[in-house]
């Protein structure tokens, strides 16, 4: 959630990127820090840190998944000022509500949104991006399957890692692996966006594995005729 958007950031730039693409990198970031430090203090104010990028961070992300298909350099301010509105309700609620209820059902429809624009494209528009696709929606489902299962079997979790050895309770700290699957799953979106936008623009891009392990968007030479 921090390292490597953050190097993802700095190639989008080297490689001359949209900002936009710059912004969900750095998006990211910002959202890995606030919950770092939240989880670190556990105080409120870390906890918005936390809470709040992931409204803006998701924001980006539909802001970059619906101008995947126009001009370069394209701004669409009718979405941008539609986005930066909700971004600003949702702030102004939250701070006034303080109920995470709310919080959650703001970010669950940000995702649909996602998800549904996701969909649309692997099924109409790129069919053989399913892969890359499915695989960050997976993985995101997933981490959100484990912290359910977190929130609704906390006391019975706790119970089982008293009786455990440590190397096989830290294993069922779905909370944790929340945390990582929902970092990772949030990462290869914005690789899934990126591909399609440099697809759209003829760029040649490849997923490439660094260390035959970490997924980056590299991108081939154009061809010379």
């Amino acid at each position: 959630m921090i390292i490597p958007p953050m190097f993802g950031a700095v190639q989008s730039v080297r490689d001359g990127l949209e900002k936009r693409y710059i912004a969900s990198y750095l998006a990211l970031t910002v959202v890995g820090m606030g919950s770092w430090c939240f989880h670190m203090t556990l105080k409120y104010e870390m906890q918005l840190l936390d809470e709040l990028p992931m409204i803006y961070s998701c924001c980006i992300f539909v802001y970059c998944m619906f101008e995947c298909f126009k001009i370069k350099n394209s701004v669409n301010y009718h979405l941008l000022f539609t986005l930066v509105l909700f971004s600003l309700i949702v702030t102004t609620v939250y701070l006034k509500v303080k109920e995470p209820i709310f919080h959650q059902v703001m970010y669950g429809m940000l995702v649909f949104t996602l998800v549904l624009r996701s969909i649309y494209i692997v099924t109409w528009v790129y069919p053989w991006l399913r892969g890359l696709g499915y695989t960050s929606l997976g993985i995101f489902l997933l981490g959100f399957l484990f912290w359910n299962i977190d929130n609704i079997f906390c006391e019975s979790l706790r119970n089982f890692r008293k009786k455990v050895p440590p190397i096989i309770g830290i294993t069922t700290q779905f909370h944790a692996w929340w945390h990582i699957l929902t970092g990772l799953g949030s990462y290869l979106h914005i690789l899934f966006s990126l591909y399609t936008r440099t697809l759209y623009l003829r760029y040649r891009p490849k997923v490439k594995f660094l260390f035959g392990i970490w997924p980056v968007i590299l991108f081939e030479p154009l061809r010379k005729h």
